[in-house]
């Protein structure tokens, strides 16, 4: 399943950039987060690994990333390498495009779920509310550096 969201947000991408790459930052804004920290010395560029905990409802959900993209004010992608079990794969971009007003930021998430057909279909029900939880994340993005002097 393929889920991907966007948003104008009135600023140039070197003001949105630090709130994608600072711990500090992306907890204000991604507020399902519980906790996120670099996981080794790299701190920028590909191979940059990272662990979060994610609130699911009752659940916490604990993640591990690596960085597979890193072009500094325009993208970050990076791809789960250990989570829990229902997951497969989960594969993540951050991209910032520069316009006229400012900037357009787009989430996009690619999620697999184990067990074949019943796996395909539970990631079709959630579709709506994992697209709904993006939209409501980069809303606070929006808001957030908007707010920046």
């Amino acid at each position: 399943m393929r889920i991907q969201r966007s948003i104008e947000i009135a600023a140039p991408p070197e003001k949105i950039w630090p709130f994608l790459v600072e711990p500090e930052k992306i907890m204000q804004w991604f507020t399902l987060l519980a906790k996120f920290e670099y996981t080794g010395e790299q701190r920028s560029g590909v191979g940059t690994t990272f662990y979060y905990e994610e609130k699911n409802g009752p659940m916490l959900m604990k993640l591990s990333y690596e960085v597979t993209e890193w072009v500094e004010n325009e993208r970050l992608a990076f791809r789960m390498t250990s989570g829990p079990a229902s997951t497969r794969r989960d594969d993540q971009v951050w991209a910032i495009e520069a316009t006229p007003s400012g900037s357009k930021f787009t989430c996009t998430e690619e999620l697999e779920m184990p067990w074949g057909v019943l796996g395909r279909m539970l990631v079709a029900l959630m579709g709506g509310v994992v697209g709904k939880r993006i939209q409501e994340i980069i809303n606070n993005l929006k808001s957030l550096v908007e707010a920046q002097d």
